[in-house]
Parts: C-alpha cells; structure tokens; sequence
C-alpha cells in the first residue's frame, strides 16, 4: 500500500470515527461546582444546558461549604468555572478572593437585596424551609406540624437534618429554628439548645443531600426546602408532605458566581447567563423553586405550593448577617451538639 493510499485510509477511519463518536464528547465542557443532580432539579438544568448551549457540565456532589473550601484550596489553579452557593456562603465566598465580578444578562432586574452589586454573585432562586416527610415511613405516628413535635421520644431515629458544620440548609436549620424560638442573629443559643435536646431522638445527619433517603423511607423526616418536598410529591408520586412549623421558618435564596481565573471564563459566562434567561427561570420554577423572577411561576405550578396562608410564618433570612454568623454556627454546632 502506497501513501496515498495510507493518507486516504486514515482520513475515511478518522471520518468514521468522528461519525461514532458521542455528542457529549465533541461538546465544550465546564465545571460548577455544588450542582448535584437530586438538589433543586440540577440534573434538569444540566441536561437543558447541554442542549441550548452545547456545554456538557458534568454533576457535583459538593455541598456549599465543600464547593468553598474546594475554590479556596485550588486558588492557584482553578479547576471550577462557576459555583452553586447557598446564600449565605456568597458573601463567604467574595471575602475569600474566589468570585470573580461578572453581570450577566438581566442581572439589573435582580433585586438590589439579592445579588451583589458589582456582580460577585446574584440569587437565581430561592426556597422555604421546613419538614419533608415521608408519611408512609412514619407507620402510623402523626405528621409534626412544629419544631417542638420533634422532641418527642415518638419520632427517635426518624429525623435527619444536613450537617451544620458545612451543608448551607444546615446552618439555615440552625438560624430557622433559632430565629423561630425567640433567639438572633447574634444570639445562637435558642437554637443550639433544641439541636442539643434533639439528640436524644438520634438523628441521623448526612454531609450531602438525603433526598432519595427521604424517599426510600430512610429518613422519614428530613429538615429540607419545599422544592424538594414538591419534586417528591409531584413527580415522583411519593406519600411525602411538607410542613411549615407552626412557630415559622425561614425562606433561603440561592446564588451562583463566575470562579475567578476559572479555566473557562466565557462558558461560565453562558452558563450564568442561561440561568437567569427566561428559559432557565422557567426551568427553576417548574421545579418548585421559587425563581428570582416571579413571572416565570405559571399558574398551574404555583397552585401546587401550600396556601399563601401558611407561607405567611416564612421570612426572608438576611444573608449577609446569615454569613456572619455561618462561622459562629459550625463551630457552636461541633462544640456544644457534636
């Protein structure tokens, strides 16, 4: 064989090959950082994002306190290009140097409280806290209706909360039950008494989301946010409610930001953007989360959410003195509960 011949069949095997090869691997990748798959529908947006924008993102696991830990270790070499933070965790991470400031398209419609204003990080949705409860887990036992129901020796190995020590829906269990049972910004203690008395029902406290555990009847009662509660209810066909305690709650948003000196600026941009299209904001809504843009909520969707009724016991938490006091919580938490 000639090399032409050679040149010729190298270039038909390197035309097949491309024709076989899959379109997630001739797709642009980026990384975010705290995207897991079951929380809040990312495996959707993930998919969604591959389509309209040919970026393939693969799922993080991380919680907001590991996707900071993991920015501020990898400082010198960023492997993330954007992060997925609780609200609280944005401000923490804009102190520590590892957002870059980017604006992304609508970002002047975001309301002033919920984004920063050079562009560190913006809300893209938000969520209300309370019980996800697995009703036929619970084998008869009543559903807790407050915070205090759950101090009863009834529901002893039945409860789960996220690890306050890192997970951002553990510190904001922390600060919802605090703030509900008289306690502050500044003054934890409410709140650490009630995970201390809590003990005794041997809660089991997972690092990661737990809402297939939740599922499986593993944990019949899990402080979580309603989206996820809905998701089970809805789409899963799940025998799950969500409870709004009777002393109230509190409504978390959640934000993104561009990693700074990420590996690949310009699809963290498109990422951001999309998150904040039109497109992306119906996406969040149709999976119970409360979109940063009320208009993209149909009818149809918010008429599966509790009565404005009960969600009248939710407040919005204050995420910059909710960052102040993230420290103060992990370190309270690991003192005083264990």
């Amino acid at each position: 064989m000639n090399r032409r011949d050679l040149l010729q069949l190298a270039g038909a095997s390197a035309v097949g090959a491309a024709a076989t090869t899959p379109a997630w691997a001739q797709s642009a990748r980026a990384v975010c950082y705290n995207c897991p798959p079951e929380w809040a529908d990312w495996g959707g947006m993930l998919r969604l994002i591959g389509q309209r924008l040919n970026i393939q993102v693969p799922p993080d696991n991380k919680n907001s306190g590991q996707a900071l830990a993991a920015l501020i270790a990898e400082r010198a070499r960023p492997v993330a290009d954007v992060v997925y933070l609780g609200g609280q965790v944005g401000p923490q991470a804009q102190a520590a140097g590892v957002l870059t400031p980017y604006k992304p398209q609508r970002f002047e419609q975001v309301p002033a409280s919920l984004k920063e204003a050079d562009g560190h990080w913006f809300t893209i949705h938000s969520g209300t806290l309370g019980l996800f409860v697995n009703t036929a887990a619970l084998r008869g036992k009543p559903v807790p209706r407050s915070w205090a129901d759950l101090q009863n020796p009834t529901y002893r190995g039945l409860i789960g909360y996220l690890n306050p020590a890192s997970a951002a829906v553990g510190q904001v269990g922390v600060m919802a039950v605090n703030l509900a049972l008289g306690g502050s910004y500044d003054n934890l203690d409410p709140g650490i008494d009630f995970f201390k008395k809590l003990q005794a029902n041997q809660p089991i406290v997972p690092t990661q989301t737990a809402y297939a555990r939740v599922l499986s009847g593993e944990i019949p009662i899990l402080f979580d946010y309603d989206f996820n509660a809905y998701r089970a209810q809805y789409n899963d066909k799940a025998p799950v409610q969500f409870v709004i305690p009777s002393e109230g709650t509190q409504q978390l948003p959640y934000v993104m930001g561009l990693v700074k000196d990420g590996p690949n600026p310009q699809r963290g941009q498109q990422m951001l953007d999309f998150v904040l299209s039109e497109e992306g904001q119906r996406h969040w809504a149709n999976a119970f989360l409360r979109p940063v843009f009320p208009q993209a909520m149909s009818a149809e969707v918010r008429a599966r959410f509790l009565p404005d009724t009960e969600y009248a016991r939710a407040r919005a938490l204050d995420v910059t003195r909710l960052a102040a006091a993230a420290r103060a919580i992990g370190e309270r938490y690991q003192k005083d509960v264990g």
